[in-house]
């Protein structure tokens, strides 16, 4: 349901920190508290980089947790489960990719890392140890807030159980079986997998896989892509085939 505002009437907006005041002229505006609100834990040692995406993501509707170090981030995540974590690398007692190591051990939990180190090795790392987004700083808060709206987006679009012969696809569940036999895939194979399911019977190239999984800021190439097409197939055993290879462009699903 929307609510209907007044055109030229100023309505006041509160945040947790602020209230913000808007003058509405021409459009209709959805009402705040019908946003779609995510369970957000913030990880970074700098206390006023928690409060400024604090302030971003509670505007946008999220419910935020904090944590100032990478040890206290894993306690948090054992005590309580969380849709999305924004994580930085360079803290006391546990660093960025200890902790996301750590958590993924027992919780599949979408990441961001944040840092200040711009090279490639980190990024890399990062991905390859399961994260979904990284971005240096110093940074946006509002592009970062818009990462998680894109990452939160695109599980929900995922939600979904497609079976095929005798493979069997849970996106929801982040499974996958053989002749009921569970595979065990890591996070990014899983994520690529998703996606050409999620768009079955499309060429995409290579050029798009590596954009939508690894991101814009990733500076692999497409044997990244090949690699763990590779190891998908692997994992397929007798369904190896329905992923399809096309010359000099890229890849797609038959299911």
């Amino acid at each position: 349901m929307k609510k209907q505002w007044t055109k030229g009437k100023i309505y006041t907006i509160i945040s947790t920190h602020k209230q913000y005041r808007v003058c509405i002229n021409h459009i209709n505006i959805t009402h705040l508290g019908e946003k779609a609100m995510a369970k957000l834990l913030i990880v970074d040692d700098e206390e006023k980089i928690r409060e400024v995406l604090r302030e971003y993501a509670e505007f946008e509707g999220h419910q935020v947790f904090e944590a100032c170090d990478g040890m206290e981030a894993v306690m948090k995540v054992r005590e309580s489960d969380f849709d999305m974590i924004i994580i930085d690398v360079m803290m006391p007692k546990l660093d960025g990719f200890s902790a996301v190591k750590e958590i993924k051990k027992t919780k599949d939990i979408p990441v961001i890392m944040i840092s200040a180190r711009v090279e490639e090795y980190d990024k890399l790392f990062g991905f390859e140890i399961g994260i979904d987004d990284f971005v240096t700083k110093p940074f946006s808060p509002k592009e970062v807030i818009a990462r998680v709206t894109a990452v939160l987006r695109r599980g929900k679009k995922s939600a979904k159980r497609i079976a095929s012969d005798g493979l069997e696809i849970d996106i929801a569940g982040r499974a996958v079986y053989v002749d009921g036999k569970r595979c065990e895939l890591t996070p990014k194979e899983y994520e690529l997998l998703f996606y050409l399911v999620n768009n079955a019977g499309t060429a995409i190239p290579r050029e798009k896989l590596l954009t939508e999984i690894w991101g814009y800021d990733f500076y692999g190439d497409d044997r990244t892509v090949d690699t763990h097409i590779k190891m998908i197939r692997s994992n397929l055993g007798n369904y190896r085939d329905k992923i399809v290879t096309l010359r000099g462009l890229g890849y797609k699903i038959e299911m």
